[in-house]
């Protein structure tokens, strides 16, 4: 096991550095010059070439590549322009508001992914079935931005039930995991969770369907084992595989989770990088993707070793 961990190990180093290459690249290709949101109209030559080289924009991209990745590992990812805070207190609180609402939103659709999915594939070709799988592709197709707007709407605006933006009352430095805080959490939580959910019960109602059919399932009903102990080997089996699809559905809300935040002013990752994005903060926008990035490459480890632990059929 902990050669294969050191194998696992030893592969995520070459995709982290693609990772930051392709970010770096991706950045610099954007058109525009970084420094327009903070240089006054009438800045003369001799600023903005001070200013270029304090922000290191006067050397070649190689040569920023290189420094920017050296000081990355330092735990530097530079200072930001609009803010003039480093980068990395910057997005690591963002990073934390993400997780909270990243993890809310994964137990909701795990939860709900998994009953539909169970649901589905015990009841196969029913009306259960149908309902199910009906649920599981509209929660894939309707677009999250939109239904966080119709949330919006129905339970602030009409309804009032609960509130439309923020993280609480004292904002995200303040949260508690407390009712007053953790209303302003669910209709983001609720409308990220519709993705998950959709493609969990659809993964899990083939897993379950397909386990049924075994011949092991057809043999345990043969011996006259209950209901019961049929539905704890089919979860047995089928655990491995929801819990990888899980991991990665977690990952990819924590990465794209930009048009929810933004819809609910969030103060997470999304909303972080969409600022950077309009303010053109380079510094700001590399740092946020790369630790966004790097957490979704750690979080496919961690579903690598799990999964390997769960199931013996993998070979370690």
């Amino acid at each position: 096991m902990l050669a294969y961990l050191l194998r696992r190990v030893l592969y995520t180093l070459p995709i982290m550095l693609g990772v930051a290459l392709v970010c770096f690249t991706l950045v610099h290709l954007a058109p525009g010059d970084p420094l327009v949101s903070i240089l006054p109209p009438d800045a003369s030559a001799e600023l903005q070439a001070q200013l270029r080289e304090l922000y290191g924009f006067n050397r070649s991209l190689p040569e920023q590549f290189g420094l920017w990745v050296w000081r990355a590992l330092h735990g530097d990812l530079g200072t930001s322009i609009a803010t003039s805070r480093p980068v990395i207190d910057e997005v690591l609180r963002a990073v934390v508001n993400t997780l909270r609402l990243a993890v809310v939103a994964t137990l909701i659709g795990f939860l709900l992914g998994s009953l539909f999915g169970f649901v589905a594939g015990y009841f196969r070709n029913s009306l259960l079935d149908r309902a199910a799988s009906l649920l599981s592709v509209l929660g894939v197709s309707v677009p999250h931005y939109w239904l966080g707007m119709v949330m919006v709407i129905v339970f602030s605006s009409l309804l009032m039930w609960l509130p439309a933006t923020g993280a609480g009352p004292g904002g995200s430095d303040q949260w508690a995991w407390d009712w007053e805080h953790f209303q302003f959490m669910i209709l983001p939580a609720l409308t990220m969770s519709v993705i998950p959910m959709g493609i969990i019960a659809r993964t899990v109602r083939a897993l379950v369907a397909e386990l049924l059919e075994q011949e092991f399932i057809v043999g345990l009903r043969a011996k006259g084992l209950t209901q019961f102990g049929i539905f704890r080997h089919v979860v047995k089996n089928a655990a491995p595989t929801a819990l990888a699809v899980m991991g990665l559905q977690l990952g990819y809300l924590l990465g794209g989770s930009i048009l929810i935040e933004t819809v609910f002013s969030w103060p997470g990752t999304g909303f972080l990088l969409n600022s950077a994005i309009f303010q053109r903060d380079l510094p700001l926008l590399q740092g946020t993707i790369l630790v966004l990035a790097l957490f979704f490459v750690i979080l496919n480890l961690l579903v690598d070793v799990l999964q390997t632990l769960l199931d013996p059929r993998i070979a370690r």
